[in-house]
């Protein structure tokens, strides 16, 4: 057979299937270099010299035998793939295969192997393109693309290619692609910031405050419970504890959630949640953190609670009463318990009020 046959034209695995099934005395010197089996974990055709073999069963198709990494495909030319005809090679007839690796998540969509991508942004390019029509034919939905910082040449690749962002972190940057028609159903970015405010108060009837260094002018002078952000995997009884410890040097325990509060469109327009939480202390000496605070004492709850901001701001003044009355055992807040749960295996943080419990210290209203 000549090579001639096939001429210099881009001729498609499927075809040359059809090709081999229908005129398998034509092929009869059609000769592979290497053999081809399945690799299901796999969801791309990464192998380097495929077996092209014809058999007289109808069933008739090219798997690939061995996984080569998309920066494998890369340097070989993205997977170019080599044929013998009649013992010659021929470059004629030959398909560069360009499926991103990736796995699939639980939602029917595609995951992109962060950790495999090509380096150069031209061979990305003629990857993602590729792989986009790969997915889409198999009925898949949305694409998850996380692109770290050293890779960060392909973000404008990926961009007008389609990608959307999703969310940006120190890292890397995620992108999202939705694949079907109608609006996208892919969960979207974090809604919320976590807050924490910690009311320490000693056996003197002392509050534990702090004027902060940094602060608005309103409130400059103003003297406040210590508060923070909860950090990522960080439980909101933990990150109180830790927020005064950083800012005061005093060690406490957590007690109760005594309130929180909810409000929308603030840092970045998201909403933040602000979790007021009450502490007992277990040391009483002072170490201020420079970086953030101005000053820091005990100072007793009748002055605190007198002070004019407190007293103007209905919501500070509303917390400030919330927690006189917990103290006065009027009000029970919430305690935190450990509970499994059988949906995710995890064990999670439940906080709620348990006013039988022969350890309760409130009477409840």
């Amino acid at each position: 057979m000549e090579c001639s046959f096939f001429s210099s034209k881009y001729m498609p695995m499927s075809e040359i299937a059809h090709l081999g099934r229908t005129n398998s005395s034509q092929f009869s010197s059609f000769r592979p270099l290497v053999e081809v089996k399945s690799t299901p974990h796999f969801s791309s055709c990464r192998g380097i010299s495929p077996k092209a073999s014809h058999s007289s069963t109808p069933n008739y198709s090219y798997v690939p035998k061995q996984a080569v990494s998309s920066v494998d495909e890369e340097k070989l030319g993205a997977g170019n793939l080599l044929y013998q005809i009649n013992g010659t090679n021929s470059s004629l007839f030959s398909r560069k295969l360009r499926i991103l690796d990736s796995f699939d998540d639980e939602y029917g969509g595609v995951i992109v192997d962060s950790e495999r991508l090509p380096a150069n942004p031209n061979v990305f390019a003629s990857m993602l393109s590729f792989s986009i029509s790969h997915w889409k034919s198999k009925g898949k939905k949305g694409i998850w693309l996380k692109l770290p910082v050293e890779k960060s040449d392909l973000v404008p690749v990926a961009v007008k290619e389609g990608f959307e962002y999703h969310h940006a972190e120190r890292g890397y940057v995620m992108l999202t692609y939705w694949l079907p028609e109608g609006p996208s159903m892919l969960p979207a970015n974090a809604s919320h910031q976590v807050g924490v405010g910690g009311f320490v108060i000693n056996d003197k009837n002392e509050v534990l405050v702090v004027q902060e260094k940094y602060c608005a002018p309103q409130f400059v002078g103003l003297w406040k419970i210590p508060t923070g952000f909860i950090v990522e995997s960080e439980e909101i009884f933990t990150g109180a504890v830790r927020e005064v410890k950083e800012e005061t040097g005093v060690d406490t325990e957590f007690v109760e959630v005594v309130a929180f509060r909810h409000v929308h469109n603030v840092a970045f327009e998201k909403s933040d949640l602000f979790f007021i939480c009450m502490l007992k202390p277990v040391s009483t000496h002072i170490m201020v953190d420079d970086h953030e605070i101005q000053a820091a004492k005990w100072m007793p709850l009748v002055e605190f609670v007198e002070q004019p901001l407190i007293q103007q701001d209905c919501l500070f003044k509303k917390v400030i009463d919330i927690c006189v009355e917990r103290l006065g055992k009027r009000y029970c807040g919430l305690s935190v318990h450990q509970v499994a749960s059988a949906f995710d295996g995890k064990t999670s943080s439940l906080y709620y009020n348990v006013i039988d419990s022969q350890h309760n210290n409130c009477i409840g209203n």
